[in-house]
């Protein structure tokens, strides 16, 4: 059973079907590429895993419960968790401190605890710095742990709000745009930590217009066009179907 299956998903607004019909899965331990033109439904095929948006019709089954009617806290409490194609970090806060935030769906003090400054909440806030320092490591980002979010270039910005997102220890992330705006030598940075992650067991949902990082980093593809699936496969047989071709890589080699 994969880790997250769509059944037959569409999203309406109005008179407008944004998703329709949509089937797919995701294994754990893999990386899968969600790929297609701007404005296909890929953030909205996001929006809808996560709990921020509410199906029309069909199902969303993680780990085999579904999960098409709960809200966004719910989801993210079972283990999902996404960034977004527009960054949104505490831009005031500390590099840290904006991935500490993560950790707080995983917090058991309570609010009371944390504004009284128990130890059970002391003790909890030194296990998510730890655990915090522990992300900012392995990103390599060490030099930059107390630096204000909001001081750091885009790409950085970019590895913070990734690692807010592990912070709070999904198996499914889902990842919109990740490396939009990097050079190749950044973004492959970024691909091997993707692999090594996928390799501890993670499950990646990759949303991507970097055709050469998705061809490099995923083991199967889904590919949208105007809110319906076209094709699906392996990098070679999507990046070889004419379909694609004529509704996306067309339309990037041609930009």
């Amino acid at each position: 059973m994969a880790l997250l299956e769509t059944q037959a998903v569409s999203k309406r607004f109005g008179g407008l079907e944004a998703v329709a019909g949509l089937t797919l899965a995701v294994e754990a331990g893999t990386i899968t590429g969600l790929i297609g033109p701007n404005g296909a439904g890929k953030t909205t095929v996001v929006n809808l895993i996560t709990g921020l948006l509410q199906a029309t019709s069909g199902r969303i089954l993680f780990k085999g419960e579904d999960i098409t009617a709960l809200p966004a806290n719910a989801v993210a409490r079972r283990g999902v968790a996404r960034t977004f194609q527009n960054i949104r970090l505490l831009k005031e806060a500390s590099v840290l401190d904006n991935i500490v935030v993560g950790y707080h769906v995983r917090e058991t003090t309570s609010l009371l605890d944390n504004l009284l400054g128990l130890p059970a909440a002391r003790r909890e806030r030194r296990e998510f710095v730890g655990r915090a320092r522990e992300l900012i490591e392995r990103f390599r980002m060490e030099r930059y742990a107390d630096h204000l979010a909001g001081s750091l270039s885009y790409g950085h910005q970019r590895r913070v709000e990734i690692m807010r997102a592990l912070a709070m220890e999904p198996a499914l992330l889902l990842l919109d745009e990740p490396v939009a705006g990097m050079n190749d030598v950044e973004a492959e940075a970024l691909g091997r930590i993707f692999r090594d992650l996928a390799a501890g067991g993670l499950a990646i949902l990759l949303i991507e217009h970097n055709m050469r990082f998705v061809m490099s980093h995923c083991a199967q593809i889904y590919v949208v066009n105007v809110g319906r699936l076209i094709a699906s496969g392996t990098p070679q047989a999507v990046s070889e179907d004419p379909t694609v071709i004529a509704a996306y890589l067309g339309e990037a080699a041609g930009a």
